[in-house]
């Protein structure tokens, strides 16, 4: 037990070390792409440092599994150099029941990960999108999902737009129970409009069995109301704006996800990007483990037997590739090729029981 401490602790302080060296080489560079992307007349170099601190959470969060296979790799190294090792093994302890204390640890940060610093990583995402978008010349399409359908915001010649529909197509260009709101430069109401249906074509919304309401100080809204069957609003929105403007699934925390998922679908939307990345998240603590296994299957061995350096890169590169075979599986996964489950659990466990047979070939076997 005792021996299980420290070697979680030896994990835990490789872990911090190399979690601290990557976060502030990330600050710098994105503080860096923070001042080349917005203009320097505008944002200080004080901005780009908050900015740069809001956005390194979510780099960091996707870089876990790779600072965990170089945790892993430093341990072992360490443990190697120093003998410890050595006498580990000669005290009878086999190699797996030695990798217990760190492929727990590893799973519980893996945990953490997913309950604590998801959302908070999902804070500063939704933080940094909304300074920048402040810095950006334009206005910006805003659409949200709420209980009481879709929303969107669109700019306008003389303001803008707020449409709110009771459900869309899965493609986001068909609307139905759809209600327009329209407003000034200043902010006041010009208009509402109800339509049973509005299509978006190339340059406006196409509405139909439409009725619009011009607020002018001077008139009776009622009186002055005009119906018609086909109406047309223009618009520079497109499908793939309106999609893409719900934002990444990334920037929902774990513990609302399902809930927006519901949302979107009963707004007609698919949600089978955000429920890919539900499983994914899930099984993030698989995917740690299986960066330790990996980690150690190439570094848990006496220095004496040589080829150090072509072990660490043979673990690097392997980390690399479930990684990215991860994030290919995602993109499958997001576009309907392959099922969601596999999409999400199929790489670590991949991983898992590659690295696996990679232990007991060398150390059991």
């Amino acid at each position: 037990m005792r021996l299980d401490l420290y070697i979680t602790r030896r994990f835990i302080w490789s872990f911090s070390m190399i979690f601290a060296v990557f976060f502030g080489v990330v600050v710098l560079i994105d503080m860096v792409e923070q001042l080349r992307r917005f203009d320097t007349g505008e944002v200080s170099v004080f901005t780009a440092a908050h900015l740069a601190m809001l956005n390194t959470p979510t780099t960091m969060y996707r870089m876990l599994p790779l600072l965990v296979v170089l945790a892993t790799i430093t341990l072992f190294l360490g443990l190697a150099r120093t003998s410890e090792m050595v006498v580990t093994r000669s005290s009878g302890r086999s190699a797996l029941r030695t990798l217990m204390a760190p492929v727990l640890a590893a799973a519980l940060f893996g945990a953490l990960g997913v309950a604590a610093f998801n959302p908070i990583v999902a804070a500063t995402s939704k933080q940094y999108e909304e300074i920048s978008r402040s810095y950006q010349q334009g206005t910006q399409s805003v659409s949200t999902v709420s209980d009481e359908g879709l929303w969107i915001r669109q700019s306008s010649a003389g303001g803008q737009i707020v449409i709110r529909a009771k459900r869309s197509n899965l493609d986001g260009t068909r609307f139905f129970g759809v209600r327009m709101y329209g407003f000034d430069a200043n902010g006041r109401s010009s208009f509402r409009i109800d339509a049973a249906e509005a299509l978006l074509e190339p340059g406006a919304w196409k509405l139909s069995k439409a009725k619009r309401w011009d607020f002018e100080p001077a008139e009776n809204a009622e009186v002055a109301a005009t119906t018609s069957a086909q109406m047309e609003i223009p618009s520079d929105l497109t499908r793939d704006q309106i999609r893409d403007s719900f934002g990444s699934p990334d920037a929902i925390p774990i513990w609302e996800l399902p809930g927006f998922i519901s949302k979107l679908d009963k707004a007609g939307f698919s949600a089978l990007k955000h429920r890919v990345w539900l499983q994914m998240e899930l099984a993030n603590p698989l995917l740690l483990v299986a960066m330790v296994l990996i980690g150690a299957g190439f570094t848990m061995r006496h220095t004496r037997f040589g080829r150090t350096g072509i072990m660490v890169l043979l673990a690097v590169l392997l980390g690399f590739t479930i990684y990215f075979l991860r994030n290919f599986a995602q993109v499958l996964g997001e576009n309907g090729q392959i099922p969601i489950i596999l999409a999400a659990w199929m790489p670590p466990l991949a991983g898992i029981f590659l690295s696996l047979g990679l232990l007991f070939h060398t150390e059991d076997g």
